[in-house]
């Protein structure tokens, strides 16, 4: 996986590039700071589905200042997962604008993430909404702690019906290449939702964005979150098995994707 051939062909294209990265990190800094306001005043004067719609546009405001870098993102969609029945999102995971796809892709899902702590109280609107969305906010130095969150999360999506989002990684594959999945979390999820289904994201084209760095950023290629059919553990013979599907579908997927 190659860094995007158009970035740095010539002087103007850096020097395009370096403009355009600036312009978007201030369109995304705003972004932040304008539904972070909305945010809190929804909830404050409408309640929590209020401040949900809000954080929906939010995602959906994220995804189209990367317009600015000549990205184009895309949503595909092979089968949406039933509704009134807890949802297991399981996704590689390359950048953090992975999140905002996710969120506006299955916003009707209401999805609550498994998220490093740290994340809580770093930025505007991102922190406000983990905070607020029922998030596992997991300490992982605390393998303890991160087990009875991820606990939590698992009962409330199976009280409410929700979708919770885990990237079983670990952590970002900067590269583009795809590490093997833990399945800690999956399963601890699943104890505690047993009637959920699994439903694979596979994310491609989003480590391109960083592949320099934070500054400039690349330019002009696509990204996709790829939504594929739900897979059913009870199905499969349990998490193991219905995890190990996942992976084998989100790697297929990013083996055969032109992205």
């Amino acid at each position: 996986m190659a860094v995007p051939k158009n970035v740095y062909g010539a002087k103007v294209g850096k020097l395009k590039a370096w403009v355009l990265s600036t312009l978007y990190w201030i369109c995304w800094g705003g972004v932040l700071g304008v539904f972070h306001v909305a945010q809190v005043l929804a909830l404050h004067l409408l309640g929590e589905p209020a401040r949900r719609r809000v954080a929906d546009v939010l995602n959906g405001a994220l995804l189209l200042c990367l317009r600015i870098l000549a990205i184009r993102p895309r949503l595909e969609v092979q089968a949406w997962p039933p509704q009134g029945r807890p949802l297991i999102v399981v996704a590689n995971h390359q950048n953090p604008v992975d999140i905002s796809g996710i969120s506006w892709l299955l916003r009707a899902y209401q999805p609550a993430f498994v998220a490093k702590q740290e994340l809580a109280r770093s930025l505007p609107s991102v922190s406000y909404n983990l905070r607020h969305s029922g998030a596992a906010l997991i300490d992982r130095k605390d393998a303890r702690q991160s087990l009875r969150e991820i606990a939590r999360l698992g009962r409330l999506i199976a009280e409410e019906k929700r979708a919770a989002v885990i990237f079983p990684e670990g952590t970002r594959a900067k590269d583009g290449q795809m590490k093997a999945f833990a399945g800690a979390g999956v399963k601890t999820l699943l104890k505690n939702a047993p009637d959920a289904l699994l439903v694979p994201i596979c994310i491609d084209g989003a480590w391109r964005m960083n592949a320099t760095g934070l500054f400039p950023l690349c330019l002009g290629h696509d990204i996709c979150w790829r939504l594929m059919p739900a897979i059913d553990p009870a199905q499969e013979g349990g998490a193991d098995a219905a995890l190990e599907k996942a992976e084998r579908a989100i790697r297929s997927a990013l083996s055969t994707s032109r992205t």
